[in-house]
């Protein structure tokens, strides 16, 4: 396995390092408050975000791109954002209608993704879906840390509406893919 994938690896580890540091389990095995908890899983959830540009580097730098990088990497981004909106849900911190809509669209872009694979069409990642992560792993580490209530709420909007638009603008963008679900 390639540094690259390695490190999409590592990425995907972290999701239930973060997960449970958000449950009481983190308190109760460990000498930590649930705010500390709360912190370190935030920083776990940032490092998981921040090293998905590191694996995409190295891989393309290193020419080590691979068909289970290219199927990892967007799946691991997804996987951690759900984690993060469960949560977030659970803990009533997020309206679930908000983790309804964004899940909901990362099921229809993956699945339309999916589709075109079997077509033999590959459908990248496009500038819109770039910063809608950006957005939603910035909103949901905002309400992690519960530093202001509006502005989180706020972000939180944000991030639904923009996952929401990139995702029609991603099937609109890509009109000539659907055309092959008919065929």
């Amino acid at each position: 396995m390639n540094w690259a994938n390695r490190i999409t690896m590592m990425r995907l580890g972290l999701i239930p390092v973060f997960f449970l540091f958000l449950t009481p389990i983190a308190t109760n095995v460990l000498p930590i408050s649930q705010d500390v908890a709360t912190i370190i899983a935030t920083i776990i959830f940032l490092l998981a975000a921040a090293t998905d540009k590191l694996d995409g580097y190295i891989a393309r730098k290193y020419n080590q791109v691979t068909k289970l990088g290219k199927l990892l990497d967007p799946l691991v981004d997804k996987l951690l954002i759900v984690a993060g909106l469960i949560i977030l849900v659970a803990n009533h911190q997020v309206a679930s209608w908000m983790a309804i809509l964004i899940i909901g669209r990362e099921i229809v872009i993956t699945s339309f993704r999916t589709f075109a694979i079997t077509k033999n069409v590959v459908m990248a990642a496009d500038r819109f879906g770039k910063i809608k992560l950006v957005l939603q792993v910035a909103a949901i580490s905002l309400v992690l840390l519960d530093l202001n209530y509006q502005l989180d709420q706020m972000m939180m909007l944000i991030a639904t509406i923009l996952t929401v638009g990139s995702g029609i603008n991603y099937l609109i963008k890509n009109k000539h893919v659907i055309r092959l679900i008919h065929q």
